[in-house]
């Protein structure tokens, strides 16, 4: 004790204690460790943050047991077997004393088919813990790509009005350009003319008037001015939705809809239906732009090409319209039934009904839309095409008209009856009649001896055609499909096998593919004349049109029948997929790069991506 009291006086160890008691436990701690230990435990230490978003552990197995669980079983030697044994806990015990009794035996195979059992239930638990670690991940991938989706329609909509600003600005430049124009031409223009000169002017004007071009009428390239609501640019916002998603729907009529097309996806979309109306539509804002007025009666088929669109109505008259004459308000008359329920109008806070439709939109002018009338036919306009500046028109007259657009007048008129009396005289020359159309008894032989059936008297007589260059394809009411060449005027093939009435038809550089009222759908090889495909429905096909993925078609049910090339698969989509209530039979179908727009006898519009 005596040796301690004098150690405890010496002044360092004094110091040492006293800096002892007034540090702190961690203080202690920390003298003990190396620096490199310090900076190290600095670095690894984790943030409460990140603590705090650890998920839940919901797994019932630890991790060795799951890594237990995923070794591959390896077969045991006898040797091993022999010395190896489970004991009550399922855990492998060695024992050398193995008496090698079927009661032993059967206690360790008992063991080792619990043991498997009891990884197995391991496997499965690790396998709903990755499925759901999926689900998260995919819900999460949903919740971006919706974020995504909703970021692209935006840039669309800004695209529309970048369009619609950059084309006010070359219409106000082309105003300058015609105001510069004009007064460079009044400081040059010469005295102004005697009356003599007046007179002889007018003279020759009205000798040259019949043979005037009506491209004349046609806006320019200098002049054509795309106003505001007509969309150009190419939209791809429907491309990312699945097939069968419902974009738009709408009431555009308050009949059955006889005829639709529209030019691009979210573009314009022209319609005409039994209530004598012939309606434009705005399909990215999804409104009424104006009526297209002049016929007399229902349009039966229209067409439209880039900015010009083309109706045949039951007045026999053939009508060319220019829709970039249409300006309009786009905030009024608005009729569309938006898939949303809560969306309401800006400013007036309230929601259009969609059973109004305005009989004469105030916010629209069409007055010089009209550009030219194509009169010759003599019964009602059931099928139309025009490409460029030939049109070919079919009509109940039972003739086709091809139509020069840059004369504006008839160029060849195309009988059938009297194409189907040459290949009956070609066939039987021995019964073949003097003229055609003789009695009711001779027209029904020749349509026997073309290998057609007699004409269905419900039904149009020409149902559809289509033109490209000099080929043309016509199908009729007898079932027959007649590829001409306009060069001759003469057909070229008789395409047999539609039993009833054919209703549809288009083609392209491989195939042609036609409708018809026998229920079926028969995809034609235009190099051999032989039917590569075919397929029948429940109902007679009012209309139908492929793309270069899918087959669409209208065939007297509340949806549309889809059939998909690539794979073979046919699908529904419409209104009536896994819907309560009982929408309209569908009457008309077009679709452009997976975008459908159909039109029912009710006077609804739907526009699917498909």
């Amino acid at each position: 004790m005596s040796e301690l009291q004098r150690e405890l006086r010496r002044p360092g160890l004094q110091r040492s204690v006293f800096s002892y008691a007034k540090s702190s436990p961690t203080e202690l701690v920390r003298s003990k460790l190396f620096t490199t230990e310090i900076q190290q435990r600095a670095i690894t230490r984790l943030p409460d943050e990140i603590l705090a978003n650890i998920p839940e552990d919901t797994n019932d197995y630890s991790l060795f047991q799951g890594f237990r669980a995923t070794l591959p079983e390896v077969e045991e030697s006898e040797h091993r077997k022999r010395h190896r044994r489970y004991g009550s806990n399922g855990q492998l015990l060695l024992d050398a004393k193995d008496d090698g009794t079927p009661l032993a035996k059967t206690k360790q195979e008992r063991h080792r088919l619990n043991h498997k059992l009891e990884m197995m239930g391991v496997r499965k638990n690790m396998c709903s813990a990755e499925i759901r670690e999926i689900d998260a991940k995919i819900a999460n991938m949903n919740s971006m790509r919706k974020i995504v989706l909703e970021r692209l329609e935006g840039l669309e909509q800004e695209e529309v009005q970048m369009e619609q600003d950059l084309l006010d600005v070359d219409n106000k430049l082309e105003d300058i350009l015609e105001e510069a124009d004009g007064t460079a031409t009044l400081a040059l223009s010469p005295s102004p003319p005697t009356e003599l000169e007046t007179e002889d002017t007018v003279t020759e004007a009205d000798t040259t008037f019949m043979s005037a071009s009506i491209y004349e009428k046609l806006p320019s390239p200098k002049t054509k001015r795309h106003k505001p609501g007509r969309r150009k640019s190419t939209a791809i916002r429907h491309e990312h939705f699945e097939p069968g998603s419902a974009i738009a729907e709408f009431q555009a009529h308050n009949d059955i809809i006889t005829a639709l097309d529209f030019d691009a996806p979210f573009g314009t979309m022209v319609s005409s239906a039994f209530d004598d109306t012939v309606r434009v539509w705005d399909l990215n804002l999804g409104r009424c732009i104006g009526l297209l007025e002049g016929h007399q009666a229902s349009v039966r088929c229209l067409q439209i090409d880039e900015n010009m669109v083309a109706t045949g109505s039951m007045d026999a008259s053939i009508r060319l319209w220019d829709l970039n004459q249409i300006e309009y308000v786009p905030r009024q008359s608005r009729a569309t039934k938006a898939l949303n329920p809560d969306e309401e109008e800006e400013g007036d806070g309230q929601q259009d009904s969609p059973e109004v439709i305005p009989e004469h939109p105030t916010h629209s002018s069409t007055a010089d839309c009209h550009v030219h009338t194509l009169s010759a036919h003599v019964a009602e306009i059931t099928a139309m095409h025009f490409r460029g500046d030939t049109l070919v028109s079919g009509s109940a007259d039972k003739t086709l008209r091809q139509w020069d657009l840059e004369k504006g007048r008839c160029v060849q008129t195309l009988d059938v009856l009297w194409a189907a009396a040459q290949a009956s005289a070609s066939i039987d020359t021995t019964t073949a009649p003097s003229k055609y159309g003789d009695s009711a008894a001779t027209t029904a032989s020749q349509w026997r001896n073309t290998g057609a059936r007699a004409p269905d008297p419900s039904a149009d007589f020409v149902g559809a055609l289509q033109c490209f260059d000099a080929a043309l394809a016509c199908g009729t009411a007898d079932g027959m499909v007649r590829l001409w060449d306009l060069r001759s005027g003469q057909v070229h093939r008789n395409l047999v096998g539609h039993t009833g009435a054919v209703t549809s038809l288009q083609f392209d550089e491989r195939v042609l593919v036609t409708g018809s009222t026998d229920r079926s759908i028969r995809i034609w090889d235009l190099r051999t004349g032989s039917i590569r495909d075919a397929y029948a429905y429940d109902a007679p096909i009012t209309s139908m049109m492929f793309d270069a993925r899918r087959i669409v078609t209208a065939a007297g049910e509340n949806v549309v029948k889809v059939y998909d090339k690539a794979d073979g698969r046919h699908w529904d989509c419409g209104a009536g997929v896994g819907q309560d209530g009982n929408p309209s039979v569908v009457e008309r179908v077009r679709v452009r790069d997976g975008y459908l727009v159909e039109g029912r006898k009710d006077g609804m519009v739907g526009v699917w991506s498909c």
